[in-house]
């Protein structure tokens, strides 16, 4: 006589089939569906008439041997279908690797193709085995769930849901190069979900794919795990955990290498305007210093813009970023993105510029140089002044702009356009350069 236990394992073993040939049924059906005779196919009575008719008869033939042998296509692709999803259910282990690698192949080819895949049951299957200790068997799965989640939400929130962030390897250091791209890659996927209404519950995972980073050297699987950081940045509720899991130092190396700056400083960008991240970012020895060489990417506009837009970011309302700021050289190298730069990277510069202006126009009060006796305002002592201190100004910031633009000239090498540069700044008005 069976035990209790042992009559529920076979019940809800049997369960289990019932269920996934039901899937497999309604599959068919699906399938047979689509091979049903469409309308649209059939030919126009008048088309085929008179001297028409055996051309039509021809057409006609041809079209029908083209359908007979898509069907055939379509029930061999769906009788494969029916053994590799049966034998990942309930073949051997070595069976269900064979299995992985077929639904990696089926889910390359469509995004239907995909959702019928998983909805006969292989997520959990393949999640479970993305924790194998068998290399070749974790990176089977690995592959065959980066697949299935390309281009489809569902299947994306389907593969989190059965716990895959969860079962990731926690030591990075005994996993193969090939094995920690896959896992960028899947992350980098699953790391879309953060702005749907599928988001994310944790974030544990930061830790993994740092460590992917750094150790990595490959530079598609850095490109993945820089994207995955920005799509998680975009969520100002994620600012914390990444600040505290410490991407803010490898994204500050990252944006000072070309090849990947761009998605980098987007993702700094993000985390700067939030107080946790913009303080993580000032606190950095290699602030401001990274940003202003980065201004100086004359090939690279999209980065000079995201630098510029972080600079005034850090420099807004906080003196001491200013001074940082100026102490590191920033304002010949502004002038020359004013004047060399795109068209937004000109406009963010030109307005840290101002507020350079303005904060020295501050310190330029009454609180130094010599102190004159104060008359009241309209009297013609006061007006005279005011005109002296007007054309002196002029005189200064035109001083000033010579010699910025003698160091551009020099740094661009370009002597024979000198001469045309000077013409532009005397002829320009201290409005229009605001420092």
């Amino acid at each position: 006589m069976s035990t209790p236990s042992s009559s529920s394992s076979i019940w809800v073993l049997s369960n289990i089939k019932l269920q996934f040939f039901a899937r497999i049924r309604r599959f068919l059906q699906s399938k047979a569906t689509r091979k049903r005779f469409d309308p649209s196919d059939r030919f126009d009575a008048a088309k085929s008439r008179g001297e028409h008719n055996k051309k039509a008869e021809n057409i006609g033939t041809e079209q029908v041997m083209q359908k007979t042998e898509e069907e055939e296509e379509e029930e061999v692709s769906a009788i494969m279908l029916q053994r590799t999803v049966k034998m990942l259910h309930f073949g051997s282990w070595e069976e269900k690797e064979v299995a992985a690698k077929e639904i990696e192949k089926l889910a390359k080819e469509d995004v239907n193709v995909r959702k019928l895949i998983t909805e006969l049951g292989v997520v959990p299957v393949l999640v479970s085995m993305a924790a194998s200790p068998v290399a070749s068997r974790r990176r089977a799965a690995l592959t065959a769930l980066v697949h299935l989640a390309d281009g489809t939400y569902t299947n994306k929130a389907l593969i989190v849901e059965a716990g895959i962030l969860c079962k990731l390897p926690k030591n990075i250091d005994l996993v193969d190069e090939s094995t920690r791209s896959k896992l960028a890659e899947l992350l980098l996927s699953l790391s879309s979900l953060a702005n749907t209404q599928f988001p994310l519950a944790s974030l544990d995972f930061l830790p993994l794919l740092r460590h992917i980073f750094e150790t990595d050297t490959c530079f598609d699987t850095k490109q993945s795990c820089l994207s995955a950081l920005y799509n998680l940045s975009t969520v100002l509720e994620n600012a914390s955990p990444m600040v505290s899991s410490g991407v803010v130092p490898i994204l500050l190396e990252a944006s000072s290498l070309k090849e990947i700056s761009e998605k980098a400083l987007a993702t700094l960008g993000n985390l700067s305007v939030t107080l946790m991240g913009k303080k993580a970012i000032e606190n950095s020895t290699m602030v401001p210093e990274t940003f202003i060489d980065i201004l100086s990417w004359e090939d690279k506009p999209k980065c000079q813009e995201l630098s510029v837009y972080i600079l005034m970011i850090l420099a807004h309302q906080s003196s001491l970023q200013r001074k940082k700021m100026a102490e590191a050289g920033i304002v010949p190298v502004l002038l020359e993105v004013v004047l060399l730069g795109s068209t937004l990277a000109q406009k963010r510069a030109m307005k840290l510029l101002q507020w350079f202006k303005d904060e020295r126009q501050t310190k330029m009060g009454p609180h130094s140089g010599p102190q004159t006796p104060r008359f009241a305002m309209g009297s013609p002592v006061n007006q005279r002044e005011a005109k002296e201190g007007k054309k002196m100004m002029k005189s200064l910031v035109k001083q000033s702009l010579h010699r910025n633009m003698e160091i551009i000239t020099h740094r661009a090498n370009a002597a024979g356009e000198s001469s045309k540069l000077k013409s532009l700044i005397i002829s320009t008005s201290s409005k229009s350069l605001p420092y």
